[in-house]
C-alpha cells in the first residue's frame, strides 16, 4: 500500500526513482508523483491514476536533478486526484511523501490554518509538510525541524522529506509502515520496499520502528526514537531483479499460480526427512515451546485469514489442540481471553499488515506463551518482533491478489501440524500419512495445472453472471471462501463462499438460473453431505460447477452441468491443491471481464494501515 522512493546521488536521479516506482506498482495505488530538487527550486510532477499517466507528463515536461522523493499513492484522506497525490510542498521550500495515516492532523492542521498557511489538498500529509516549514520558520534547521515535526505525528507513518535549505540532504523517518535504507556508492536511497532498489543496490538497513535517517550521497546516519545515533545491522539482500519479471506470462497472477509447485517444493525443502519435521525447521527450543501448548489463537487478515481457517481443521483433527481463529481488525479491539499455555501464531504475506502487527504487539503484552508468525518476507515487521517466525520460500508476489502465497502459507501450517502431532504422540502410522501426502504435494499441484484449458472453458460461462456462490464443507469451506475472494478481488464479479449445509439457512433463496454455484467436492467423510447440498441447487436450477476428486465414488457425472475431475491428493493435503483450480477459474473470469488482473480496483498488496 503506497511505495516511496527516494535517491541522492552525483547523477539525474529521476529515472532511478521512476523506475523503482514501477517496481512498487504491486502494492496498489491511485496516483503518482516525484519531486526533485533541481536548480534554485523544488520540481514537482504528479499526475492521477497510473504511473503511465506520470511518465507522459515526465516526457512532456522533464526535470533533471540530484536528489528527489517518489511516491504512488493509495488514497485515503482525499480523492485519487492529482491535487492530492504526492509529493506536497510547503511554499516549493519543503517537499515530502508519505505513506499511513496521522490519525492527529487536525489539530496540527488548525494550528497551521492559524498561524497563516494554506492547504492545497484534502490530505492529513500536507499538514507535516506545513508543521515543517513552521519549525524552519522560527529558525530551526531542515533537521532538527523534521525531527520536531515527526515526534509529534500520531498514527502510522513512512515519511520522506526534501528541503532547499539542506538540498543534498533526505530525511526519512518510519512508524507502523515499513522503511529501509539502501548503500550505494556515491548515492544513497530510501524506500518502502528493497524490491524498488534492487536494480541499484543489495545492501540495505531495516529501520526500526520510531527510526529517523539522513542521507546524502555519501552518508547516512539512523536515529532511534530517544534520537541517539544507532548502528542498525546491514543486511545483503540476495534478490535477482529476474524474478519480479513476469517471465513471458501475461500478468504476474498466472506466473505465480504456476510458481506454486515450485514454491510449495521450497518450503518443505530441509524441513521433512524420513517423516519426520527436521531440526532446521523446528529446533530443540521450539520444539520445548510447542510441547507446552495447550491452546491456540491464530490470527490474521484476507487469503492469510483462510489459511488459518484451514489449518485450524488439521490441529484441532490431529494434534486435539483446541485452536481459535480471528479477523485481526476484529481481535484488536476487543478484550479476548487468553487461556493458559496459549500460544499466538498471526499469518502475513508481506509481514507487514497492519492490523495483524498490531495484534502481534497487544499479543507480546497479554499473557501467551510465546507469539510465533508465517511470513513470507524476511526481515518484515512481523519476521523482527515475533519470537519464532516460520518464513515460506514462495518468492516475490506482486500480484495483488495472493496466490502462491497461500499455498505456501499452508504448507508451512502443515508441517507444524506434523510437528505438533509427533509431539503429541499421534499414531505413527498416521504421522507417516501426513508426510507423505505432503511429500506428494509439489506433484500433485503441478497435475492440476494442468486443468488449465478446461477452466479456460468454463469460465465464458461465468463471465457475464452478476453473482456466484462456492461451497464447500468441513476443511474445504475456508477453500469456498478463498475461491469467492479471488473471484470478487480480480473480476469484480459479487461472490460470496458458504458451509454447503448453511445453503437452506438462507442462501439458497438466492439460487436460480442465473446463480453460478462453485463446489468444492473432495473424497472424504463428508462427500455424501455434499451431494446431497448440490441436489438441492440442482432442483433450484441453479448452474452447477462441481471440482471433483476422481477418486471418488461420487454419482455426479449425469447431474451436474461442468463437472471437473481432479487428481486431489490424500484429505491432508487436499484443500490446498483444491485451492489451484479455482484460482485459475477467477483469473481467467478476470481476463475475459478485462479487468486489471496484477492490480484490481481500489485494493493493495500489503495493507499498511487500518
Amino acid at each position: 500500500m503506497c511505495g516511496i522512493v527516494a535517491v541522492s546521488a552525483n547523477r539525474n536521479v529521476i529515472d532511478v526513482i521512476v523506475h523503482g516506482l514501477q517496481t512498487l506498482e504491486y502494492r496498489g495505488y491511485d496516483s503518482a508523483g516525484v519531486a526533485i530538487i533541481a536548480g534554485q527550486e523544488i520540481e514537482i510532477r504528479k499526475q492521477a491514476g497510473k504511473l503511465s499517466n506520470l511518465k507522459k507528463e515526465l516526457e512532456d515536461h522533464p526535470i533533471d536533478g540530484h536528489v528527489g522523493i517518489g511516491h504512488t499513492r493509495w488514497a485515503t484522506h482525499g480523492e485519487p486526484t492529482s491535487a492530492n497525490a504526492h509529493p506536497h510542498d510547503s511554499n516549493n521550500a519543503i517537499a515530502l511523501v508519505h505513506n499511513g495515516i496521522i490519525e492527529n492532523y487536525r489539530p496540527l492542521r488548525e494550528k497551521l490554518l492559524a498561524a497563516g498557511y494554506e492547504f492545497k489538498s484534502e490530505t492529513d500529509t500536507e499538514t507535516l509538510v506545513h508543521l515543517i516549514h513552521y519549525y524552519q520558520a522560527e529558525g530551526m534547521s531542515f533537521s532538527d525541524a523534521s525531527h520536531q515535526a515527526i515526534g509529534e505525528l500520531k498514527g502510522a507513518y513512512a515519511v520522506a522529506i526534501t528541503s532547499m535549505s539542506d538540498p543534498s540532504r533526505i530525511i526519512a523517518a518510519r512508524k507502523g509502515s515499513p522503511l529501509v535504507v539502501g548503500l550505494g556508492e556515491g548515492e544513497n536511497y530510501v524506500a518502502s520496499d528493497v524490491q524498488a532498489l534492487i536494480n541499484e543496490t543489495n545492501q540495505f538497513y531495516y529501520l526500526e520502528e520510531g527510526d529517523v535517517v539522513e542521507i546524502t550521497q555519501n552518508s547516512c546516519v539512523i536515529y532511534d526514537q530517544q534520537k541517539q545515533v544507532i548502528q542498525r545491522e546491514l543486511k545483503t539482500v540476495e534478490l535477482s531483479s529476474d524474478s519480479l519479471s513476469k517471465d513471458g506470462y501475461a500478468h504476474y497472477m498466472l506466473k505465480e499460480i504456476y510458481e506454486q509447485p515450485t514454491a510449495v517444493a521450497n518450503t518443505i525443502a530441509d524441513r521433512l526427512y524420513h517423516d519426520q519435521i527436521s531440526k532446521y525447521f523446528i529446533d530443540a527450543p521450539i520444539a520445548a515451546i510447542l510441547d507446552q501448548v495447550e491452546n491456540i489463537h491464530i490470527i490474521a487478515c484476507g487469503t492469510s485469514f483462510h489459511a488459518g481457517m484451514v489449518a485450524r481443521y488439521w490441529l484441532e483433527a490431529f494434534t486435539q489442540i483446541p485452536t481459535q481463529v480471528e479477523i485481526a481488525s476484529e481481535y484488536r479491539y476487543r478484550k479476548p481471553v487468553v487461556p493458559k499455555k496459549t500460544l499466538f501464531l498471526t499469518i502475513s504475506q508481506s509481514g507487514e499488515t497492519a492490523d495483524s502487527l498490531a495484534a502481534l504487539r497487544f499479543a507480546k503484552t497479554a499473557g501467551y506463551l510465546s507469539t510465533f508468525a508465517v511470513c513470507n518476507v524476511a526481515e518484515s515487521s512481523l519476521d523482527r518482533e515475533t519470537d519464532v517466525c516460520f518464513l515460506t520460500h514462495a518468492g516475490p508476489e506482486i500480484g495483488v491478489a495472493s496466490t502462491k502465497a497461500l499455498t505456501t502459507q499452508l504448507a508451512v501450517l502443515a508441517l507444524l501440524t506434523l510437528k505438533l502431532a509427533e509431539i503429541k504422540q499421534v499414531d505413527v502410522e498416521i504421522r507417516k500419512n501426513l508426510a507423505k501426502q505432503l511429500r506428494a504435494l509439489p506433484g500433485i499441484i503441478n497435475q492440476s495445472l494442468l486443468l488449465n484449458d478446461q477452466i479456460k472453458v468454463i469460465a465464458e460461462k461465468i463471465v457475464r453472471r452478476d453473482n456466484a456462490l462456492f461451497l464447500g464443507r468441513g476443511v474445504h469451506y475456508p477453500i469456498a471462501l478463498e475461491g469467492a475472494l479471488k473471484l470478487k478481488e480480480i473480476s469484480y464479479i459479487h461472490a460470496e463462499g458458504y458451509p454447503a449445509g448453511e445453503l437452506k439457512h438462507g442462501p439458497l433463496a438466492l439460487v436460480d438460473e442465473k446463480m453460478p454455484v462453485i463446489a468444492v467436492c473432495p473424497n472424504d467423510e463428508l462427500l455424501e453431505k455434499l451431494e446431497s447440498n448440490i441436489e438441492e441447487v440442482r432442483a433450484r436450477g441453479g448452474e452447477l460447477f462441481v471440482f471433483v476428486d476422481h477418486k471418488s465414488q461420487h454419482g455426479l457425472k449425469d447431474r451436474v452441468d461442468h463437472l471437473i475431475e481432479m487428481e486431489a491428493s490424500g484429505s491432508f493435503t487436499s484443500p490446498i491443491v483444491f485451492n489451484v483450480p479455482l484460482q485459475l477459474l477467477s483469473y481467467h473470469v478476470a481476463v475475459l471481464r478485462g479487468t486489471d488482473v496484477d492490480q484490481p480496483r481500489n485494493l493493495a498488496k500489503s495493507v499498511t494501515v487500518e
